[in-house]
């Protein structure tokens, strides 16, 4: 699992890529805690493009920054979702929670 992030003054984006799963998950959710601790961005912007697998894991990473964003009144998004995943977040229909791009 490899991340990256950007941030524009407003929106930071993190970039997860290869396989979100039980070993990988509490790293990638601290990564994003740490982006969003040191920008305090105002939106928070998860691009999964580059994800190859993503177990039911990952769904707590998504949450974990989505609440984070809560908690500061910001906005969140899900971006570029492989078929994989979104088949995990729409079998639990995440989608009535999260705005997916």
């Amino acid at each position: 699992m490899t991340h990256t992030h950007s941030f524009n003054g407003t929106t930071a984006t993190v970039a997860l890529s290869g396989e979100l799963d039980s070993h990988s998950a509490r790293d990638s959710l601290q990564y994003i805690a740490n982006v969003v601790d040191l920008c305090l961005p105002q939106a928070l912007c998860l691009d999964l493009g580059a994800l190859s697998f993503m177990d039911s894991s990952g769904l707590a990473v998504v949450l974990g920054a989505y609440r984070r964003m809560r908690e500061l009144d910001g906005a969140f998004c899900v971006r570029n979702v492989p078929p994989q995943p979104m088949k995990v977040f729409s079998a639990v229909r995440l989608d009535r929670l999260i705005r997916f791009e």
